[in-house]
């Protein structure tokens, strides 16, 4: 039995599809097949060149071919999203059938994934199948057309997914954006958050007078924050609320020590406590967070603020000796409103 001549490559024909994208481009096709010899096993034409597929590649290769169709048939802007093909299956096999026809049965399996900040991000899983019979003799004319087609139907799968998911996927998200917001609001009678505008009483004292130490009075401030993120049309929106706040309850202060002069060096503890969260918000500048990592990155800077109220807070004292040093106090209370001012907390 004289050998099957051998089929010539596949060439998926360029097409203009019937659907473009505002979302992405395809960015390149990455094979991952076990089997990357070929694409079909195809039965010879002649009856008499037996019955073992012979192996047939699309033409320039699978990854060239698929990227070249792609470029020239979707419509596509490369501005936009980078999204990589990766194509865990692509073969079409024939096998002998009934009343000397042809079974061609042909498997499609890929993964998208987006290209953001030097990584690839899995977006989803797609397989496709199909099948079809012809006669012995052939032709094989239904080959790349059903090919191409499984292709076509992949990209048209991946733009509506893309598009449905674009305004509220974070793995699509391509800019940040991050907006404060100045917690003010007092539903805690133990606890009073900053307002520029309410400076501390001695009111807020309600700890009682048992001062530790030799100190006159003492407050209990603090920092928290809420963290929220959003996406919206692309942009990871974060909302930062910080909550420079004292507890009333562990506020105290020696009846004998309120004087105008010891409320001041007591509020001067929780300016600063103020200027920390400011500084905070100017660590937390977009450029300066990734789209991967931000989470992390903005707890990070929490805990850079909380050390650095703990040592100014230390220093502040130490200077001032808690106080006691009132030239010291002096230089303290203007560049604490100096930079409260440059910062327009305080006018």
């Amino acid at each position: 039995m004289p050998p099957a001549s051998p089929l010539p490559p596949i060439q998926l024909k360029q097409e203009v599809l019937p659907f473009g994208t505002q979302e992405f481009h395809i960015k390149g096709v990455v094979d991952e097949r076990e089997n990357k010899k070929a694409v079909a096993f195809l039965l010879p034409l002649a009856p008499a060149a037996g019955t073992t597929p012979q192996p047939v590649d699309l033409q320039n290769g699978s990854v060239a071919a698929l990227e070249t169709y792609i470029q020239q048939s979707l419509k596509q802007n490369q501005k936009l999203r980078p999204v990589v093909l990766r194509l865990k299956e692509f073969q079409l096999t024939e096998a002998p059938a009934e009343k000397g026809r042809v079974a061609g049965k042909a498997k499609i399996a890929v993964a998208f994934a987006v290209r953001r900040e030097g990584k690839l991000l899995h977006l989803f899983d797609y397989a496709g199948s199909a099948s079809y019979s012809r006669p012995t003799t052939g032709p094989l004319t239904m080959v790349e057309p059903l090919l191409r087609r499984m292709v076509a139907g992949s990209l048209r799968y991946l733009t509506t997914w893309v598009e449905q998911e674009a305004p509220h996927n974070e793995k699509l998200t391509h800019t940040i954006k991050v907006h404060f917001e100045d917690y003010l609001r007092h539903q805690d009678d133990d606890t009073l958050f900053y307002d520029p505008n309410r400076p501390l009483t001695w009111n807020d004292f309600q700890g009682g007078s048992r001062v530790s130490g030799s100190f006159a009075a003492s407050i209990f401030p603090g920092l928290s924050n809420d963290i929220q993120a959003t996406v919206q049309d692309g942009v990871v929106h974060v909302l930062v609320s910080t909550k420079p706040y004292i507890l009333r309850n562990l506020s105290k202060i020696l009846p004998s020590a309120k004087t105008a002069y010891s409320l001041n060096h007591e509020q001067r503890h929780f300016d600063i406590v103020k200027l920390v969260s400011e500084h905070y918000k100017q660590r937390l500048k977009p450029e300066k967070l990734t789209l991967e990592d931000y989470e992390s990155q903005v707890k990070y800077q929490y805990l850079e603020a909380l050390w650095e109220m703990d040592r100014l807070q230390k220093q502040y004292d130490g200077e001032t000796g808690h106080g006691t040093n009132t030239s010291a106090q002096s230089r303290w209370d203007k560049k604490i409103d100096d930079e409260l001012r440059a910062l327009k907390v305080k006018l």
